[in-house]
């Protein structure tokens, strides 16, 4: 049977959440209240869970720089249910407000042995903005991660090298890369953590640290990355390309690292 869209203004049982998040500007929380809001009204009793995860839960939120990171849980979902969002991502997407991850409790459950890096950093990480938490009694099933874990950072060189040439190799596309390349390194940092049985740290720089320090590596180039990314440093056009080098190298030193690690497990 078709399921048609939740009518807009629709009420749900669900009593909202009540919510602060430290580090997080006022008005970023005001703007998500509302965002809630929103959601709730265009969703009405198809939707179970808005959970927020990344950089504003972690304590590293930039304003005007990081990005909202949003996971809506619904009942089921069509056609016409992601239709629904349209509305929501049109008001909200100035706003820093990415278009959320869609997921059932039943995905949820069924993709744990999946996807144990991404599941495990969201439940160590998150907060629930409206509903009941479905990671509550989740279990991941870490029997792939070692291997999420290599893919994850072996794809990352891959694909830098990639965009390095699609963007002609120019400085400025150096300064564009760098920041999102080791934002989408870091949660697989905090996996290799996990593989090595130590302490899961939120932050950065302590993170990249900690990783250097463990398998006596250089990672230079990982915390110059993360520096540019939070605006602390600019390097210059003669400077950038050896940022981009240290990087490079950093970063192939680490996936040997771990695939000698992994290999004498």
């Amino acid at each position: 049977m078709r399921r048609s869209a939740p009518r807009q203004g629709r009420g749900n049982r669900m009593a909202a959440v009540a919510w602060t998040i430290d580090g997080v500007p006022d008005g970023t929380q005001r703007l998500l209240r509302s965002y809630v809001k929103d959601v709730a009204q265009a969703y009405g009793e198809q939707l179970d869970a808005i959970l927020l995860f990344g950089s504003a839960v972690r304590g590293e939120f930039l304003p005007g720089r990081s990005n909202l990171n949003i996971l809506l849980f619904l009942r089921s979902y069509d056609v016409a249910l992601l239709k629904a969002y349209t509305g929501v991502h049109k008001k909200w997407s100035n706003d820093q407000v990415v278009v959320p991850l869609f997921l059932t409790k039943a995905d949820l459950q069924a993709s744990a042995l999946v996807f144990p890096l991404e599941y495990q950093d969201i439940q160590d990480c998150h907060r629930l903005l409206w509903g009941e938490d479905p990671f509550i009694g989740f279990k991941v099933d870490p029997r792939h991660l070692a291997g999420e874990v290599l893919q994850s950072l072996r794809g990352n060189l891959v694909r830098m090298r990639q965009r390095l040439v699609e963007g002609e190799t120019t400085e400025e596309s150096m300064l564009l890369l760098l920041p999102l390349s080791v934002t989408a390194v870091l949660p697989v940092l905090r996996g290799v953590q996990r593989l090595l049985g130590r302490p899961v740290l939120s932050h950065g720089e302590p993170l990249v640290q900690d990783l250097a320090d463990c398998f006596a590596i250089d990672l230079t180039g990982l915390s110059e990355a993360l520096a540019i990314k939070r605006g602390h440093i600019s390097p210059g056009h003669k400077e950038i390309p050896r940022v981009m080098d240290r990087y490079f190298d950093g970063l192939g030193r680490l996936v040997d690292a771990v695939e000698r690690h992994v290999g004498q497990r």
